[in-house]
């Protein structure tokens, strides 16, 4: 089994263009919501890596768009970590429409450990290790890359 966190949220009308579709740029927002969850539902709520003076900046990020989402769907943020370095953190995400269980995107986002200053961070603790203890359930089944 892939450790995963599931969020739900609603697409509101706010969040679609002209034809009612959600509008692309919001699946990274969608995205930060299903990495935020994961690490608040997991005992670590991003607030605390920032008040630890540790920092997650995207340095990539991926969308793959497989069927429209429309005003009032309600969709599945699927997160999970896909790779952990030293220096970044991956996170891997499917959003599903909850009605019919389709494939709406999928993508990544990949995030290196800094400080406040945007000076990398080698393993930063506590967070690495405990990093390492949800992914390697994951890794032992071959699902995680760690190096």
């Amino acid at each position: 089994m892939v450790h995963e966190h599931v969020t739900a949220v609603r697409v509101r009308y706010a969040e679609t263009d002209a034809m009612g579709v959600a509008y692309h740029s919001n699946y990274l927002v969608w995205f930060e919501l299903g990495r935020t969850e994961f690490c608040r539902a997991e005992g670590f709520p991003y607030k605390e890596w920032e008040e630890a003076g540790i920092f997650l900046p995207a340095v990539e990020a991926r969308c793959r768009y497989k069927h429209p989402a429309r005003y009032d769907d309600l969709l599945e943020i699927h997160a999970e970590i896909s790779e952990l370095k030293p220096y970044t953190l991956t996170f891997s995400y499917r959003v599903v429409r909850k009605e019919d269980g389709r494939l709406v995107a999928e993508g990544e986002t990949k995030h290196g450990f800094c400080n406040a200053n945007g000076k990398l961070l080698k393993a930063p603790e506590p967070f690495y290790g405990w990093l390492e203890k949800i992914v390697k359930k994951s890794h032992e089944e071959g699902v995680v890359q760690v190096g």
